[in-house]
């Protein structure tokens, strides 16, 4: 499929004056792209509704308010995913990636409610700022396969489309600004923090450290602790939010 559809929003783009005239070139290139559903949303809270966070959508009827009636914002394995994410995906590999996590079928279930609204797959693109993520865009409907150059382009329209939408109301400065992060951390956390991003076990740290598989534990535990976080994953993501590690 040709390309050209989306150089031609990124230039567009750029010219739009109104909130309704850029979403109107967006859901243009979509339409082509025969993408049937969107949402370019900013990113919830477990706590928050997501539906109030949305600054450009269309989805099928009656599914948002499914969505927040059966709370699928703490399932939702997409937002989950999202948290630390630093690239496009697609919905179903969101799913395969919580294949042994205790709400696995509730996560199940819900891709199946989605699947019989219309929402058979689709693509999210994660959109960051200087103090992590802000927002993303995710894209969906009918099966559609994008090429990996097409997959690149709509990661850029998605950041195009989020910040051109923040400077025509006037809070692209306030959003660029970095989230201030009152944590201080030791040399050998930051380290200890940045194997951890890249996945690393505490046997496999210990090795490359030169220190004992108990005082990684204890450096993981000291930094949970600062971090406010659950585990080691949640510990990641807040990471990658405060900008912590990259």
């Amino acid at each position: 499929m040709s390309v050209n559809h989306l150089i031609q929003f990124l230039a567009v783009s750029q010219g739009c004056r109104s909130r309704e005239e850029l979403i109107l070139e967006l859901e243009k290139l979509l339409e082509f792209y025969k993408f049937d559903y969107y949402g370019l949303v900013r990113s919830p809270k477990p706590d928050q509704n997501p539906m109030s966070l949305v600054l450009a959508g269309r989805w099928p009827e009656k599914w948002p308010q499914i969505y927040i009636t059966k709370k699928f914002v703490l399932i939702d394995p997409a937002i989950r995913y999202l948290a630390q994410a630093q690239r496009p995906f697609r919905w179903s590999e969101t799913l395969t990636a919580f294949s042994q996590d205790p709400h696995f079928k509730r996560m199940q279930r819900m891709m199946m409610d989605a699947q019989r609204f219309g929402l058979e797959e689709g693509y999210i693109f994660p959109i960051h700022g200087r103090g992590g993520l802000l927002a993303n865009m995710t894209i969906g409907g009918r099966p559609v396969e994008l090429t990996p150059i097409e997959i690149m382009l709509f990661d850029t329209v998605a950041k195009c489309a989020f910040w051109r939408l923040a400077e025509i109301n006037g809070e692209d400065e306030l959003l660029s600004m970095v989230q201030k992060v009152d944590v201080r951390l030791t040399r050998r956390e930051l380290e200890i923090l940045n194997y951890l991003g890249e996945g690393m076990t505490s046997n496999e740290m210990s090795k490359l450290l030169e220190i004992s598989n108990h005082t990684v534990d204890w450096y993981v535990n000291e930094l949970q602790d600062k971090l406010n976080a659950k585990n080691r994953q949640h510990m990641v993501a807040i990471a990658y939010r405060l900008g912590l590690i990259s």
